[in-house]
């Protein structure tokens, strides 16, 4: 056994002085309440980003329908299409990508940026909890955008599996409300070809009409209405059985995370689900809301 000796100095009794510690090393032992309030504060930024990102993204999404719609039916030429023209301001007023704006107007013509045809291509997708979704894509590389979109989805968690049967196609025109008078612009779409008319709460008219007689019934439309606003005009599955609703509020954010990544994939041109809000919050909801096309 070793043994260690340590020289004994005289202790001297020293009367007790006051030392000076700095506010920074002056800490208490325990930080946990330090802790989450930086990760509540933390959490609080990263939530009103997140929602301000879908909103961009919901906004961005909205101008390039619309310059797609206005190259489609008016042609690409802002200086010959008036209507062109002004959401062409828009956006880039809103800071929309020049480039985001020039592959929407050529889509409209059914071309990609470079002059490629474009190739229209469904993926029917089931995500947590059975969630049935379809997603129309447009694209001058179908392998290339399924294998990415495949990939997107696998990542968050979803399945391609056939769910297109939970769905109906249909024709759906949007006008601006200008002072007709409902009767009269439902007579007016009856003529044109449409099934059924209808007011949503902002007072636009929807009019729904078959897939295969949407555009003549746009073009009727426009000579009837010419001073009526078209503010939408496109195909969309609108599911046929109840809906599903959303009461997890982890599912629901997953969801929304995924429908914010497939709006921002620029061959994405529709996303449609089965799904209703059930118990989660609004503000939830609405980012799930904001990036679907039904």
């Amino acid at each position: 056994m070793s043994y260690f000796f340590f020289p004994i100095r005289g202790l001297a009794l020293r009367p007790p002085t006051s030392t000076a510690i700095c506010a920074q090393c002056y800490r208490p032992f325990s930080s946990s309440a330090m802790l989450f309030s930086g990760h509540n504060r933390w959490s609080k930024i990263k939530h009103e980003k997140g929602a301000a990102d879908a909103k961009k993204n919901a906004q961005r999404s909205t101008f390039a329908k619309n310059l797609t719609l206005y190259s489609r039916l008016y042609g690409p030429d802002p200086n010959m299409n008036s209507q062109l023209a002004t959401v062409i301001a828009a956006a880039k007023k809103a800071g929309m990508p020049k480039a985001s704006i020039d592959v929407a107007v050529a889509r409209g013509q059914g071309k990609s940026s470079t002059g490629a045809g474009l190739e229209s291509v469904t993926l029917e997708v089931m995500m947590p909890p059975s969630v049935a979704m379809v997603i129309d894509v447009e694209t001058d590389n179908k392998q290339r955008a399924l294998q990415e979109l495949r990939t997107m989805i696998k990542r968050h968690k979803g399945t391609v599996t056939p769910t297109a049967f939970l769905f109906t196609r249909l024709g759906r025109i949007v006008l601006k409300d200008d002072g007709h008078e409902f009767d009269e612009v439902l007579m007016q779409a009856l003529e044109a070809g449409a099934e059924d008319v209808e007011q949503d709460e902002d007072e636009d008219i929807i009019i729904w009409t078959q897939p295969n007689t949407m555009h003549q019934a746009v073009q009727n439309l426009g000579k009837a209405l010419p001073s009526a606003e078209i503010l939408g005009s496109e195909i969309i599955w609108s599911p046929t059985a109840d809906k599903i609703k959303l009461d997890d509020a982890d599912a629901a954010t997953a969801i929304g995370n995924f429908l914010t990544t497939l709006q921002e994939y620029p061959d994405v041109q529709g996303v449609y689900a089965n799904a209703e809000r059930g118990a989660i919050s609004e503000d939830t909801w609405r980012v799930v809301e904001d990036n679907l096309d039904t």
